[in-house]
């Protein structure tokens, strides 16, 4: 526990040039150890010999000289040169590309090493391809050795395969030293496309008979200038453009430039066609060559544009597109005149085409929303509402005509149901409602929201809708698809046509008066003891055959039961009981008396103020 010293002490040294091992003397912690020491005994025997007289002291040869191969190979390296060959599939200018290298053998400890000599702007990894270290051979865990190097071979590192085709002097030496014979050596190869870059171009300069210098100081500054026209009003949302053709006598050239003008919407680009000599007729040439991305040489022309291409009142197709020149200024006139003796520069007006007038088609009415709300969609890209007449809505504000329909279908359920239309006059729309009954089946309320009803047969371009006109009693109507027909109307609907009379036509007029004549009925004096009724029995009959077929739907009426009550309410048996009495009565036995037949029936039975003839309204129950 008190040992706080464990190190290992130093078996290994080096001495004239060689490693050597000792026996150490002392362990772990600096303890003396007895193991590796001579004994007592040994001492003695060894302090007892003496040498011997007779012979003497035996000589022994003194040891050679040991030197290690680190050594004795220090500095040494075989270097071979050598070639690859690297595969190059993204390019249509090369397809391999040859790239030599140098192989170095280190002879000290048997290690390798590839390098590449490094060339400026290659745009390739070059320098220290393989670092030093031992290649492995083979799978079995060989190496490369200097004896499986030669000459004329080829050999294969991490996958890549290396052509050798000589060595340095040195190498040759040693190898031939230790007894290997050499391959001749080989021709090193060279990448194709970097001699081809190193050979200069071609260049061909033929003598011209045209002395350009003499052009250009003569026609220094001096520009033609034409003004155009491009029509291309026959593909879509094209237009007739205005351009300026300068033409540049100093070496022939042609620009092209867009006029504009302020407010027109076009982004800022004048020059159309840059500075440029452009061809006029080419060489025959495929149909794939591809002008538009190499430059036009003088070997691809047979023709450029000169002076003598440009006249006013003739087109002109430029690069593919076609001008026509309209007109010219002075300076081009001069030249024109004295150069070709052309005189005649009359300028051409451009007329305008006329827009062609595209019709509006409507597209059909999805049936969603009101119609004139859907138009103003192709109307404007922003859709506003549709106007409303304000004076309208202000004058008919909470008028509504209410009729009463039933529903024309074969369905024999639905033939008894009733409805009631209210006709808004503010705004000439539309609603159904359909009033709850009891144990009927079918769930009342709203069939039908505000809306504007259109009548059959009307379409997008010559829309009708329903009008207070077209509501008379007995019409059909149609209602999206469903018909119906008006069986009842408010009185309000006969005060308010008679107060207009001038904007209803005679036949709805009518068709409501008589409808509402049988309840004008005529009261008999009030002391008269026989009620009178102001109708005919005709329509009485025809009153209560209509009140039977509605209280068909109430299947919970006891009609015995109600005829009994009545006549045990009538003590002194006269056949008219007081309408308050009949009323409690009716609510008692379920009589649905705020239905309109049969408020109509109680209308028809009354006699007097106060009076009912309930003998009438009794035939409405047959037992």
């Amino acid at each position: 526990p008190q040992k706080t010293s464990f190190h290992r002490s130093q078996t290994l040294g080096y001495k004239n040039g060689f490693a050597f091992s000792r026996l150490p003397t002392v362990g772990i912690g600096g303890e003396r150890l007895y193991v590796n020491q001579l004994s007592q005994a040994e001492l003695e025997e060894l302090s007892s010999q003496r040498p011997t007289l007779i012979y003497g002291q035996a000589k022994q040869a003194p040891p050679s000289g040991f030197v290690p191969a680190h050594v004795a190979f220090d500095k040494k390296i075989l270097k071979f040169d050598a070639y690859f060959q690297e595969d190059v599939p993204l390019s249509a200018q090369e397809c391999y590309r040859i790239r030599q290298v140098g192989i170095y053998y280190y002879l000290e400890d048997d290690t390798m090493s590839v390098i590449e000599p490094v060339v400026q702007n290659s745009g390739l990894p070059q320098g220290k391809l393989i670092r030093r270290h031992q290649v492995p051979k083979n799978d079995r865990g060989d190496h490369y050795h200097w004896k499986d190097l030669n000459r004329g071979m080829s050999i294969t590192m991490y996958g890549r395969t290396y052509r050798i085709v000589d060595c340095d002097p040195f190498t040759q030496v040693f190898l031939e030293s230790q007894g290997i014979e050499l391959n001749p050596p080989e021709d090193m190869a060279f990448d194709p496309y970097t001699e081809l870059r190193r050979m200069p171009m071609p260049t061909y300069i033929t003598p011209s008979d045209f002395d350009q210098l003499k052009q250009f100081l003569t026609y220094d500054k001096q520009v033609l200038r034409f003004y155009a026209m491009w029509d291309d009003t026959d593909s879509m949302f094209g237009e007739t453009r205005p351009y300026i053709i300068h033409y540049y006598l100093a070496d022939d050239t042609v620009e092209v430039r867009e006029v504009y003008k302020q407010n027109d919407g076009r982004d800022p680009f004048p020059v159309l066609i840059k500075r440029q000599r452009l061809p006029k007729t080419f060489v025959d040439k495929k149909k794939t060559f591809p002008s538009c991305v190499l430059e036009i040489s003088d070997q691809e022309v047979l023709e450029w544009y000169t002076a003598k291409d440009f006249a006013v009142g003739k087109s002109t197709t430029l690069l593919g597109r076609t001008f026509f020149i309209y007109d010219c200024d002075e300076f081009t006139r001069n030249f024109y005149r004295d150069k070709f003796g052309i005189t005649d520069f009359q300028p051409v007006e451009i007329k305008k085409k006329p827009l062609e007038e595209v019709p509006q088609v409507i597209p059909p009415y999805n049936g969603f929303g009101i119609l004139e709300d859907s138009l103003q969609n192709c109307s404007s890209l922003l859709p506003k509402p549709p106007r409303k007449d304000v004076i309208k809505m202000l004058e008919n504000d909470h008028k509504v005509l209410r009729y009463q329909l039933a529903l024309e279908s074969p369905n024999p359920e639905d033939r008894k149901r009733r409805f009631i239309l209210s006709y808004f006059l503010s705004n000439d729309m539309i609603s159904i409602y359909e009033p709850p009954v009891r144990n009927s089946g079918i769930i009342g309320g709203k069939y039908l929201g505000k809306t504007r009803v259109a009548k059959p047969g009307s379409t997008t371009e010559n829309a009708m809708y329903y009008e207070p006109s077209d509501l008379t009693i007995g019409s059909t109507i149609e209602v999206f698809g469903h018909r119906f027909v008006i069986t009842d109307a408010d009185e309000y609907v006969l005060n308010y046509m008679e107060s207009n009379a001038e904007s209803f036509p005679a036949a709805t007029l009518q068709s409501l008066r008589d409808h509402f004549r049988p309840r004008q009925v005529v009261k008999e004096p009030a002391n008269s003891d026989i009620p009178t009724l102001g109708t005919s029995k005709q329509e009485l009959d025809e009153l209560i055959v209509q009140v039977q077929e509605e209280l068909k739907l109430h299947k919970y009426l006891n009609k015995k039961n109600i005829q009994e009550a009545f006549l045990q309410c009538d003590k002194d048996g006269s056949g008219v009981l007081d309408k308050a009495k009949f009323l409690a009565l009716c609510d008692s036995l379920s009589v649905p008396t705020n239905a309109f037949l049969v408020n109509k029936l109680i209308d028809l039975c009354s006699c007097g103020e106060d009076k009912i003839n309930y003998h009438d309204f009794l035939r409405a129950f047959p037992s």
